[in-house]
């Protein structure tokens, strides 16, 4: 198969392409070449999506498969307008954050509602706009290519090469042991999805020529389990301390992702549907989900260095020790 990954330098793009080469095809990755280094066996086109002739060198090249990961409409309707001719099955992968509704548990695919889309010639990077561009994208993709269009609405993506710490601070904490501080309480509901499981997906996807439009992450699990496997997979057993939603925020801890922050924790009842899709139908269609225990091991293995939340000059964000030392003596102390 000719695959084409517009993309194919940074973390979930790599992965397909990655993955690709290993089964035998034939990759072209078209990125700018700053964010990474495209996969040894590749062949690498240098480009720049933000101007309307950015993918004039492939015109006329004939493709099987397209894998695109870009989140502005402008760059995905100047490739379609490129390359659909002339390519068979095309895959785009959006993203949760397209879902309007944010509050209700157990959405599917079929009952969310999307955001307005923007403008299709949009390439405002506004990140308040994220979820309403890859809206405008999915529509772009699904009138373009009617029949041969796969739209996978992604998750939380972890493992490695995450350029995130929303993920990584779970195994990298959970495998120091001792108490550790767990937010919220242990029944509430959690979703993500391995970079090299969602990778696999989408090629099987091309391989098969499968359409439609999915969710690509996990289906619920409680957090209580999520931590759980994550210790059993690092061979550890701290002790956990759930801390709720009041306490954590009154005492300066952000949810999601940055600085201070718990990633997979957000604040309840406004983001109960965040974490909590019926993906029953992704999973249906061929999405197979590793075990947590080897995602998280996988993770702590494959890491050079561990990170230091917060450091200068480093891109993990997360709760620090210190900070969370303070809350759980505060905790303990609160009676």
């Amino acid at each position: 198969m000719r695959l084409l990954v517009l993309g194919g330098t940074v973390f979930l793009s790599k992965a397909v392409a990655v993955t690709a080469l290993a089964r035998g095809h034939d990759v072209t990755v078209v990125a700018r070449g700053e964010s990474g280094e495209p996969p040894e066996g590749a062949r690498f086109v240098k480009a720049d999506r933000d101007s309307p002739d950015g993918l004039s060198a492939l015109a006329g090249e004939h493709f099987d498969a397209v894998v695109d990961v870009a989140r502005l409409p402008g760059q995905v309707k100047s490739a379609l307008d490129t390359l659909a001719a002339t390519t068979g099955h095309w895959t785009f992968v959006s993203s949760c954050s397209a879902y309007a509704d944010e509050a209700t548990p157990g959405q599917t695919v079929e009952t969310g509602v999307l955001r307005d889309p923007v403008p299709d010639d949009s390439l405002d990077p506004d990140i308040e706009k994220y979820g309403a561009s890859k809206v405008t994208c999915e529509n772009l993709v699904l009138a373009a290519k009617p029949g041969r269009a796969f739209v996978v609405r992604a998750g939380l993506i972890v493992g490695n090469g995450d350029p995130s710490y929303r993920f990584g601070h779970w195994p990298d904490r959970i495998a120091e042991g001792g108490e550790v501080l767990a937010p919220g309480a242990p029944d509430e509901l959690v979703q993500y999805v391995d970079v090299r499981d969602l990778a696999e997906w989408i090629l099987d996807a091309a391989e098969s020529d499968t359409t439609g439009v999915y969710d690509g992450i996990s289906l619920p699990m409680t957090r209580a389990d999520f931590l759980t496997q994550i210790a059993e997979g690092l061979d550890v057993s701290p002790r956990f301390t759930w801390v709720d939603q009041e306490f954590l925020q009154e005492h300066g801890v952000k949810p999601w992702s940055g600085e201070q922050s718990l990633g997979l924790w957000l604040p309840l009842p406004e983001y109960a549907g965040f974490l909590s899709r019926d993906t029953s139908t992704a999973i249906a269609a061929g999405l197979r989900i590793r075990p947590l225990a080897e995602t998280a091991r996988d993770w702590y293995a494959t890491l050079d260095e561990r990170p230091v939340p917060n450091a200068e000059g480093s891109r993990y964000k997360a709760l620090t020790r210190e900070k969370e030392a303070e809350i759980l003596a505060a905790w303990h102390a609160r009676d």
